[in-house]
């Protein structure tokens, strides 16, 4: 593993463009994407400034954790990614890989994109080509809170999990998928979230607490993108 940190997110454009760029043009690239507000102006500046170099019909999208809402809804990260990105590119539709939240429960959710993912990878650990992943405050990421049952969890590939703010049902990747990654790139607004990135960095750091920090990929790189301002 190689761990390096860098200061914008216009880098963090820049470096996902060419590791698209590149995967797409040899064959298929599979993007596990971030939800909430901070991944938002780089799926624009790729949209924007990026498209033109990526072959999108090679991209195959999906998402490293959801809110169990409407896909509709303005929590919902699909509907994030839809809007700045998958629309914009016209990325087929049956190149983008949802978790299905109009399922009973977030468990069912969890089931089926478990499901979803062995039709695309197969009974071998999904190894993702590139993975976005934020940090919040309380040093989670995807939907890997501290203290949490499913930071433990080293058989199945998706969980539904807790938050501890609303929308509290969440379904996310387990840490097993997510540190099978070949390119992980954490992109962080650093205000509100000194403690959390201290943590998250350190060697000694405990994972139970900072989930961040269990983010350690056995066979691949991880990029910090962190945005001071």
């Amino acid at each position: 593993m190689s761990s390096h940190i860098q200061s914008s997110f216009d880098e963090a454009a820049e470096h996902l463009a060419s590791i698209l760029a590149r995967a797409t043009a040899v064959g298929r690239c599979t993007f596990a994407l971030a939800g909430g507000h901070t991944p938002r102006p780089i799926y624009r500046r790729i949209a924007e400034e990026y498209g033109t170099r990526i072959d999108w019909a090679n991209i195959h999208i999906f998402f490293g954790d959801e809110r169990f809402v409407p896909a509709t809804d303005p929590e919902s990260n699909y509907r994030m990614a839809r809007e700045t990105l998958i629309d914009r590119m016209r990325i087929p539709t049956a190149n983008v890989h949802r978790i299905c939240t109009e399922l009973t429960s977030p468990d069912a959710a969890a089931a089926d994109y478990e499901s979803q993912l062995r039709a695309t990878f197969g009974v071998t650990l999904p190894r993702f080509d590139v993975m976005l992943l934020g940090l919040g405050a309380d040093g989670h990421t995807a939907s890997l809170f501290p203290n949490s049952p499913a930071l433990a969890e080293s058989r199945r590939w998706v969980v539904a999990t807790t938050a501890p703010d609303e929308p509290r049902d969440r379904i996310t990747l387990t840490l097993p998928v997510i540190n099978n990654a070949a390119h992980i790139l954490f992109v962080v607004r650093a205000k509100g979230k000194e403690t959390a990135l201290e943590h998250a960095r350190a060697a000694d750091a405990d994972a139970t607490l900072y989930p961040a920090a269990a983010v350690m990929p056995t066979h691949g790189e991880v990029h910090w993108f962190v945005d001071q301002t």
